[in-house]
């Protein structure tokens, strides 16, 4: 995939939303009784894995990456020392990109025969989902497999509880992250190929 001109000044603006949700409240999902937070971070990785292809969708999500990373040194939390892990910050980051791309693809193959709008619309719904599954599924399991034990302690449920805390917030992260992403990615999404289909 060739780099354009197009697809930089995309990757340069969906970084830049990317950095400003990070290090502001508007990137961030309060959850009540949690330790941690959910975030809609991961929302330009995605419109930038649809829109403009996986090559810009995996730049973009590195810019996420490097912000959370950021973020776990300048504002830390007890449990932030794990973002400072390459396998936790970027690795899943970066399947974001794949997993949101391929399965818009797959949609539109799926509903080749369908109305543009429909197509559209369903993808980008169901790309939203599993880009956000991805992040929450990746993130925390590199956290149980490189941290678990230390994880727990720091969160005082000790090495045996880790599993059962981390359960618990997919759960309580996950849904509303998801169902925060399908609103929003569908919408932009739905707004960005109608300007290029009038644009071409």
């Amino acid at each position: 995939m060739k780099i354009t001109t197009r697809r930089l000044v995309i990757i340069g603006v969906l970084g830049a939303i990317s950095i400003v949700l990070g290090l502001t409240p508007l990137g961030i999902i309060p959850i009540p009784f949690s330790p941690t937070r959910a975030t809609i971070m991961h929302i330009p990785v995605i419109i930038a894995s649809i829109v403009e292809g996986p090559i810009v969708g995996l730049f973009v999500a590195l810019i996420f990456a490097g912000t959370s990373m950021y973020q776990a040194v300048t504002n830390p939390t007890p449990v932030s020392f794990v973002f400072l892990d390459p396998l936790v910050a970027i690795m899943p980051r970066l399947l974001i990109a794949l997993t949101s791309y391929y399965s818009y693809r797959a949609i539109e193959r799926l509903l080749s025969k369908k109305d543009n709008r429909l197509r559209v619309r369903v993808g980008s719904g169901v790309s939203a989902a599993i880009g956000t599954f991805t992040n929450t599924v990746g993130v925390l399991s590199a956290i149980y497999i490189r941290h678990g034990a230390a994880y727990g302690e720091k969160l005082g449920v000790g090495a045996h509880g880790t599993g059962a805390l981390l359960m618990g917030i997919a759960v309580t992260h996950g849904i509303p992250e998801i169902i925060v992403a399908v609103l929003i990615i569908t919408a932009v999404v739905s707004a960005l190929k109608r300007m290029h289909a009038r644009q071409s």
